[in-house]
């Protein structure tokens, strides 16, 4: 009997209340609140504002207030709860947490009320208010009213604080004003407030935001100068900045310094910091980065992880980027569909269907709702394994759940028609695209242009190809070359070159493929001429050529061995209308062997249109192909070298182990070169050649050349 007579003291209830408040446990901290009630005394106002606190941080305002009324009953006697100890009070504090409170939800007109029915219209009672408010206004981007209440506090003869600077300085930030906050700092510094870290951290993450990453570091170094020491950060807003722009060295050097200074780099480090060499395809150093992550004690979150993984991805790494997908599992940390979808097209491009099949099922197990995506990307890899069937059972599938389609899910269908020359299905599918009012795109009408010109049905082609031109549907690159390698496929050159002109008139440039397309469909009709012309045409617009164009023009200038009679006097080096052609008649000739001589007039070319590196490996290519490179391929890599301002490094770039013989006709070439490129005068390169010659030339023989 004498057991069920003991109550709790209030102080120990009230000490509960706040240990369980300031442990986060709002459930607990309530039950024993309104315990108190029951057992007739209410909890003191201390015990009150810490449970207001953690309701507040915890997003239930809704209870706060409820139980900032009930205070406000106490206080003004209303309550009906027993007496049993002292009415707990409504003080300062409480009504402070409270408008934070409102504040932080934007509601900050409803916080400046509850301030008004406290302590009368008008009124508000110290500094610690005013910033309160000002924070809010700012939050919600009312930057003129936050401005207001500081004119105010200064009329009133509260000295406004660094709190308060520092709210509308990150309110202007936030808006991209930048240039008005340097008032408000002369004002802090006429004043003699120091500008905190929290304010520098706000100004270098506005410039960062804006990509002004100059001022971004030299607002940094002023910190620094003026005694602020950084925080992690500081440093990390600074680190992310550089990141965007793809600067990782100095991101990594700022990683370094911040370490130096003591400070330990967190999550917002490494995160940015992966991100950044992912894109750049450092795989290496991102692995590094999240390894260095995970030993400091610091988990990587989704983005982390879908960078990872989707950098693995784009350099082939799929088994990889599956090991990686298993770890993060193991961590904790759920795969979403984005990542999902990134893996399933990795692997579909590696022709790894099953197990992109597996990882379907495995979301839908693990609760992971598929999107369009995903199912789109099973689509294109069925349409890759060359299953027509199975992509139009899924596309199927997709329409019974519900998903709606949208041009890439259509796309992949056409795709998958078109390659199978089931053009009557395509078509169809585009108009169903239309209908589900879908504008077909670039990739619809390239897609089915290229189908019909694959099924040598150039009129179908010509007439999406003006159906896209009515639709407004500017036509890029590859549309114009698909185009164009359909008439070069029905010999049709002179329509292909009025269509290339057409395409550049248009402001779209050609690329290594249409210019390879026309280069060989040329060579083949013996337009070498044409050929070459095109050759020198992508050079001057700096549009390299590959593997591809070098074999369609070798094989056009080698294949017509009655070019030089044919062509003699009517095209020579020097009347200048193909420097190519002009040098390989010039070698063919004077008997040299004519595969060596083409390989030789390209490489020149290449080397005058600064692309020396080509050059050089076209010259071993060269020997690959069981062709030497003679002295007259060193004389045009010597040009290149030269040409580039490189002169002084020649040696190191080329190894010159020929006799005088030979030397002689690198000279004579070089020489030639000079007349071409530099009317006449001698350049560099012939002058080192005639140095190497000189040297390796016995006493005598110099003596009577001379």
């Amino acid at each position: 009997m004498e057991a069920e007579c003991l109550q709790p003291t209030t102080h120990a209830l009230n000490e509960l209340i706040i240990s369980h408040a300031r442990a986060g446990l709002i459930d607990r901290a309530l039950y024993l609140y309104k315990f108190a009630k029951s057992l007739g005394f209410f909890p003191r106002v201390f015990a009150c504002n810490s449970l207001l606190d953690t309701l507040i941080k915890n997003g239930k305002m809704g209870m706060a207030l409820k139980i900032y009324s009930e205070m406000l009953e106490r206080e003004n006697g209303e309550s009906s709860v027993r007496e049993k100890d002292s009415l707990a009070v409504v003080d300062n504090y409480s009504t402070c947490i409270m408008v934070r409170g409102l504040c932080s939800e934007g509601k900050v007109e409803e916080g400046r009320k509850l301030i008004e029915d406290r302590w009368g219209e008008g009124c508000i009672p110290n500094i610690v208010f005013y910033n309160t408010l000002i924070s809010g206004y700012c939050r919600k981007g009312e930057i003129k009213r936050a401005f207001g209440l500081l004119n105010e506090m200064k009329m009133k003869g509260f000295l406004p604080t660094v709190k308060s600077y520092g709210a509308i300085i990150h309110g202007l930030c936030q808006k991209g004003n930048l240039k008005a906050t340097d008032k408000l700092l002369s004002e802090m510094r006429e004043r003699g407030l120091c500008i905190n870290v929290v304010i520098y951290n706000t100004l270098i993450d506005a410039h960062c935001k804006l990509g002004a990453m100059v001022e971004a570091v030299n607002t940094f170094k002023t910190m620094l100068e003026r005694g602020c020491e950084p925080d992690i950060s500081s440093f990390n807003t600074l680190l992310s900045g550089f990141c965007k722009e793809g600067k990782v060295g100095e991101a990594d050097n700022l990683v370094r310094e911040a370490i130096s200074r003591g400070l330990k780099p967190n999550k917002f480090t490494y995160t940015p910091l992966v991100h950044a060499h992912c894109k750049l395809r450092n795989m290496a150093r991102a692995l590094d980065l999240v390894s260095d992550m995970l030993v400091q004690g610091h988990k990587p979150d989704l983005i982390t992880y879908g960078s990872l993984i989707h950098g693995l991805v784009i350099v082939g790494e799929v088994s990889h980027a599956m090991a990686i997908r298993d770890k993060m599992m193991k961590h904790g940390v759920i795969p979403d569909a984005g990542i999902y979808n990134v893996l399933m097209s990795g692997l579909c491009k590696k022709r790894m269907l099953p197990i992109a099949n597996k990882l379907l099922i495995e979301m839908l197990q693990s609760g992971v709702i598929p999107d369009g995506f995903v199912y789109v990307t099973l689509i294109d890899g069925y349409i890759r394994e060359g299953d027509l069937n199975e992509a139009k059972k899924l596309f199927a599938f997709m329409g019974e759940k519900g998903i709606k389609f949208d041009q890439v899910g259509y796309n992949a269908m056409i795709k998958g028609y078109c390659k199978f020359g089931m053009m009557g299905d395509a078509q169809s599918c585009m108009d169903a695209m239309v209908r589900e009012g879908l504008c077909p795109d670039k990739f619809t009408f390239t897609t089915l242009i290229d189908g019909y010109v694959k099924g040598n049905n150039m009129e179908e082609a010509q007439r999406v190809f003006r159906d896209m031109m009515k639709q407004k549907t500017i036509p890029n690159v590859v549309t114009y070359t698909v185009l164009i390698n359909g008439f070069c496929r029905m010999r049709r050159l002179d329509s292909a070159r009025d269509l290339f002109q057409e395409m550049q008139s248009g402001g779209c440039a050609p690329n290594v493929i249409t210019y390879s397309i026309l280069i060989d469909a040329y060579s083949k009709e013996g337009e070498i001429e044409e050929a070459c012309s095109l050759f020198e045409e992508m050079l001057e617009k700096n549009c390299a050529p590959n593997d591809a164009t070098f074999h369609y023009l070798i094989n056009g200038l080698t294949n017509h061995t009655s070019i030089s009679r044919t062509m003699e006097g009517r095209v020579s080096w020097e009347n200048r209308n193909s420097i190519l052609l002009g040098f390989f008649m010039c070698m063919e000739l004077e008997g040299w062997d004519t595969k060596t001589a083409a390989y030789n007039a390209i490489i020149l070319c290449l080397c005058h249109s600064k692309m020396l590196g080509l050059a050089l490996k076209l010259r071993d290519k060269m020997g690959g192909k069981g062709l030497t490179p003679d002295s007259v391929t060193f004389a045009s890599l010597l040009h290149g070298i030269c040409f580039e301002g490189r002169s002084n490094e020649w040696d190191k770039i080329l190894s010159c182990g020929f006799e005088s013989e030979e030397l002689h006709a690198a000279l004579r070439y070089s020489i030639l070169f000079d007349k071409y490129y530099y009317q006449g005068k001698i350049s560099i390169s012939t002058q080192i050649l005639r140095s190497t010659l000189e040297e390796c030339m016995p006493q005598r023989e110099q003596f009577k050349r001379l």
